[in-house]
Formats: C-alpha cells, sequence, structure tokens
C-alpha cells in the first residue's frame, strides 16, 4: 500500500490544468479554464477546471474531483494505478508499507541510456558526418542530445554492466524479448530523445545511418510514451511558444533542429504520425497561433487537409505552409533562405481556406457532375463548421466554383447552444452566500450562529451539506460557477442581512396568521420577531434563536 505521506507529497505536484490539458483541450475562460466534457456527450462546453482551486466539475452531467480522481475516471484506473502514473509524470518518488511494498519503475534508466548514446555519437564518424552534412552545428547537437545507438548486444550489455534493472529497460521501451532473447529497441542509429509535458525523458526517437528497412522507428507505447500526445521539442519550445504566440508543427525531427537553429524557435514535430485529436490538448496551451508546415509531396498534401479540418473545426487561429519544390524547412534553412522562411511562416493559408480549396482540387470542376460532387463535399465540411463562419465561407465556395451563393446550403441547426429548462428553482444570492463560505472556510465561524440551512428558500440542501463537510466535491458547481459574484467580507455581510430580514419577516407573517398557538407564546414570538428584523434593518446581525425557526 502507498502511504499516506508520499500521496500527500505527491498531491503538492500536481497542477490540475496541466493533468487535464494532457487528455483534454482546454480553453481560458475568466480565471478558470472550460472543455467538452469527456464523460457525458456534448457540444457546448460545461466542463470547469480551477487553477485555483485544483478541481474540476462538469455543469452537465455532474462530474468533479481533482487531478487523481479525473485520471482515474479518463483512463479508468484503480486509485493505486492512477497514483503510479502520475508519479511517473512527474518523477515522485512512492514510498510503499514494507507489508505490501511494490518497486517504483526506474525512470533514471532512459536518462542513463541517453548519456551512453550522446557519447556513442560523439566518437561515431559516420554519425557525425551524416548531421553535419545535414548543416546541423555542434550547438545544435548538444541542445537537442543527438545520440548514437550501437549494436543490439552492446546496449544489453552496458545496461548489464552499469547493473541497471532489465525489466525497467523493458517496460520503458529500450530493450525487448524474442525467440533469442533480449534485444534493443534502437539498432544502429542515430538517437533523438523525446520529452513530456513535464520535460522528463518518455522514449526515443532514431533514424538508420546503416540501410534499415524503417528509415525512423519510435519508442513503442509504454506508461510513459504514447507518440499521438506528444510533439518532438515541445520541452525546448513551449516557453517561446508562450512568448510568440505561436507553434509551427512540422513533419520531422531534421525539421525541428534545423527551425531552432535558425531562430524559429517555437518549432516542434509529430511522432511519424498527423496530427490527431489527441495532440489539440498541446497545441491549445497558451493558445498560439497554430502553423501546420508541411511538405508538398501527396502524404503531406494530404496530412494538411487533415489537420485544417480537425482545427478549424476546433477553432483554432493559424493555417498552413506547403513547401514545394521537394525541399523541406531543414533544406531552406541549410540553403540559407532564413528571409524567405520569414515571410512564408508570416503568411500560411487559413485552414478553412486551405481544407476547401484542397476538397475543390479533387474535382475537375468544368464537369458539371464533378462540379455538384465538388459542392456537396464542399457542404458538408462547412455545415461542421460554426455558424459565424458557414455564412462567411459560403461565399468563398461560390467563387471558387463560380456559382451562384444560394446554392451552398449552410445548416440551421443551433443545437450548440442550449437551455436549461429545467424546472428546478434557484436562488443566485443564496448560491452566492454559499459560494462566498466555500472560497473563504474561515467564515463559517461568522454565519454559525447567524443562519441556519432552514433559511434556506432554494438552497437549504446546498447549505446543509456545506455545515455536513465543506469540502464535499458535490459543492464544486457552486465554486466554479462563473455567473455567481465573488462577495468580499462586506458584502456577505450585507447578503445575509437580506437573507435574514427576508426570512424573519415570513416567519412573523406565519405566525400572525397562526390560529393553533397560545396567545402568550404567540406574542412572545411576535415580539422577538419584530425586535430582529428592527435589529437588521440598522444593520445588526443577530443570533438565531431555536424557537424562532420552528
Amino acid at each position: 500500500m502507498i502511504t499516506k505521506e508520499s500521496i500527500d507529497n505527491l498531491k503538492n505536484h500536481l497542477e490540475i490544468v496541466d493533468v487535464v490539458s494532457q487528455s483534454l483541450e482546454l480553453k481560458k475562460s475568466g480565471a478558470n479554464f472550460k472543455a467538452c466534457c469527456p464523460f457525458h456527450g456534448e457540444d457546448t462546453p460545461s466542463f470547469v477546471v480551477s487553477p485555483a482551486k485544483q478541481i474540476y466539475h462538469c455543469f452537465g452531467c455532474g462530474a468533479g474531483g481533482d487531478s487523481i480522481k479525473f485520471v482515474m475516471e479518463y483512463e479508468k484506473l484503480t486509485y493505486p494505478e492512477a497514483l503510479e502514473k502520475l508519479a511517473s509524470m512527474y518523477n515522485v518518488t512512492l514510498n510503499y508499507d514494507e507489508t505490501n511494498s511494490k518497486p517504483k519503475l526506474d525512470l533514471k534508466v532512459l536518462e542513463t541510456i541517453n548519456q551512453y548514446y550522446q557519447k556513442l555519437f560523439t566518437n561515431n564518424t559516420i554519425a557525425k558526418d551524416y548531421i553535419k552534412s545535414r548543416g546541423i552545428s555542434e550547438f545544435s547537437i548538444e541542445k537537442f542530445e543527438i545520440g548514437y545507438a550501437p549494436k543490439s548486444i552492446d546496449t544489453i550489455n552496458y545496461l548489464k554492466n552499469n547493473f541497471l534493472n532489465l525489466a525497467d529497460a523493458k517496460d520503458l521501451g529500450v530493450i525487448d524479448s524474442g525467440q533469442n532473447g533480449l534485444y534493443s529497441r534502437f539498432i544502429e542509429r542515430i538517437t533523438f530523445p523525446i520529452y513530456g509535458l513535464n520535460s522528463k525523458i518518455v522514449g526515443f526517437g532514431g533514424r538508420t545511418i546503416t540501410g534499415h528497412n524503417a528509415k525512423y522507428v519510435n519508442s513503442p507505447q509504454t506508461k510513459l510514451f504514447n507518440k499521438s500526445k506528444l510533439l518532438y521539442g515541445y520541452n525546448l519550445a513551449k516557453e517561446n511558444i508562450y512568448k510568440k504566440n505561436r507553434i509551427i508543427v512540422t513533419e520531422g525531427y531534421l525539421d525541428v533542429i534545423m527551425l531552432h537553429q535558425a531562430g524559429f524557435n517555437t518549432a516542434v514535430a509529430t511522432l511519424g504520425t498527423a496530427l490527431t485529436k489527441d495532440h489539440l490538448p498541446i497545441l491549445r496551451r497558451g493558445e498560439p497561433k497554430v502553423i501546420v508546415a508541411y511538405d508538398g509531396d501527396n502524404a503531406g498534401l494530404n496530412a494538411a487537409f487533415k489537420a485544417s479540418v480537425m482545427l478549424s473545426q476546433s477553432e483554432f487561429e493559424g493555417g498552413v505552409i506547403i513547401f514545394e519544390e521537394g525541399k523541406d524547412p531543414a533544406d531552406m534553412v541549410k540553403d540559407g533562405q532564413i528571409q524567405k522562411l520569414n515571410e512564408i511562416f508570416s503568411n500560411p493559408t487559413p485552414f478553412i481556406n486551405y481544407a476547401i480549396d484542397y476538397i475543390i482540387s479533387k474535382y475537375e470542376i468544368n464537369d458539371p457532375m464533378q462540379k455538384q460532387k465538388a459542392l456537396h463535399e464542399s457542404n458538408e465540411y462547412l455545415k461542421s463548421l460554426s455558424l459565424l463562419y458557414q455564412d462567411e465561407y459560403k461565399r468563398y465556395i461560390a467563387q471558387k466554383l463560380s456559382i451562384r451563393e444560394n446554392l451552398v446550403k449552410v445548416t440551421n441547426d443551433k443545437s450548440r447552444v442550449k437551455f436549461d429548462n429545467s424546472s428546478t428553482k434557484i436562488d443566485i444570492a443564496e448560491l452566492c452566500i454559499i459560494k462566498a463560505i466555500l472560497e473563504k472556510p474561515s467564515r463559517l465561524d461568522l454565519v454559525l450562529d447567524l443562519i441556519d440551512a432552514s433559511m434556506f428558500e432554494y438552497h437549504n440542501n446546498e447549505f446543509q451539506m456545506l455545515l455536513d463537510d465543506i469540502t464535499n466535491p458535490s459543492l464544486n458547481s457552486i465554486v466554479l460557477n462563473e455567473r455567481l459574484e465573488d462577495y468580499d467580507d462586506k458584502r456577505l455581510e450585507n447578503e445575509l442581512l437580506i437573507l435574514l430580514i427576508k426570512f424573519y419577516s415570513k416567519q412573523l407573517n406565519k405566525v400572525l396568521y397562526e390560529k393553533d398557538i397560545d396567545f402568550r407564546k404567540k406574542a412572545n414570538l411576535i415580539r422577538k420577531l419584530k425586535d430582529n428584523i428592527s435589529q437588521l434593518k440598522k444593520g445588526k446581525l443577530v443570533s438565531f434563536d431555536i424557537d424562532l425557526l420552528k
């Protein structure tokens, strides 16, 4: 069993926006972040993440909790499994009770092997000559920690001779086992270490220089390495991405290295796979403009189209750059075409324009039947966008196809806008009082002898829940509700006065019209209630009397 002390230590390292954004595409919304809830289908974001409170809550389905709860629910893990995954992500050591101890995966295996590969590179003439032939400088070799993986047996022997855990090396994708025993995943390849969002090494990419069938290979999927959720070079580019509000997404390791070398230090690359929805949370960080920079071959054009559709549907800013004439960004840097690259990156084709152009380019629009097909496919894409974009770009499609604008059909579906038509009544003032106490728990001492749950007309259950357990996750929906004001102490006191005057006035009316009550008792209650109301109207908070609540 994992000790409580190490769990508390892990929690101190967790940042909920960082944890959630590795799985969801978060958008800034005031002091919080929003996304479409992963736990139920929705088009309008109702999933809120609070960096201040370190919690999340969905106003649609009620899901909520902290970083650990999110990982458990999203990845369907047990509590210990979620702790171990987060500990690996943040490089935090978990301690186990001696009665039920479980060894921790030794992440130093990756760091040690990376250092080994780097040392071998400096002594390998063939690897160094290839890298230098691509125009990569000594500074870039060091910055990107370029290395060289030797023959399989050499890697195995290095692990053994340095007493590194072979089971951990296997779990981390450095080696594997087959019919002939253990073998290295990277054999006679130039290596490029790949880092996760927490700037910890999670795997490698490797390029052959001795004619292996696969030119490039990546680490296999492990607890740390998922190529669909990683971007090469992001660990080195992220600070500049935030400062420059731009991220350049390229196709390969060498493109990233050479672009950084030329000053384009917001460049990253996908790992042998096109952009996927799993990449969107990373791209959304800092809300940068996204420049997709791909080669002009068929594979690059198609990948750029898929990326444009996905990014435009998610309303990313940015556009597409296509490198023609068989040249890629790395070639242009090597040839000294820095100024031309500057101009290219400054004028990308917007995602929607590129997607429409690509669709229409597939058809011979001089043929009426082909034009009809182009119109149909363009329409289907357009309907996947927001209503505003549909209205704006129907003109563009009409111009490209040389047809009347009314032939371009847009959807009247307003399903993106949802309204709460539930019959449950809410009282904003009552909720704001509860939120004020949740935001500053020390205020609870102030209100304990002033108000009772029965004084809340609509939200007495929520207030009672607060009294029973102020940390109850069910109250997250109130804490994260941006429509509720944040009261200071003075405003809270004023609202309490209003609540109490309203409550005691109702009680007074009930007593006045109550027939089944002793005259003397009735007179005494009326006197107390009127006295309380008088004090409250003068701005003085009064303690409640249990007799007045019945």
